[in-house]
């Protein structure tokens, strides 16, 4: 099973755990798996059109998903995922 981090502001929709176990050979079905078990999280993850939101971020071990096959990205059952969402603003 591959282990989710999740960040504090998601937590709230995870019964505040801040990971989850899930299974899926790709990043997809790991997210999949995420949403099925915490199905809030989908709307702050995913837009109306069923794509990751463009400030979500995700890694696998160290590596961001977009360098690598994005939702395709296969995963072994020690890698962890890291959900990071992008911060913006200040002055």
């Amino acid at each position: 099973m591959a282990k989710i981090l999740i960040p504090t502001p998601l937590r709230q929709f995870t019964a505040g755990a801040d990971a989850v176990e899930v299974n899926g050979a790709t990043v997809g079905e790991a997210l999949s798996a995420l949403i099925a078990a915490h199905p809030e999280l989908k709307k702050n993850l995913y837009n109306d059109e069923g794509k990751l939101r463009s400030f979500v971020n995700i890694y696998v071990n160290d590596e961001d998903i977009r360098y690598l096959s994005r939702e395709a990205t296969e995963l072994a059952p020690s890698d962890t995922l890291s959900i990071i969402p992008s911060i913006a603003g200040g002055r």
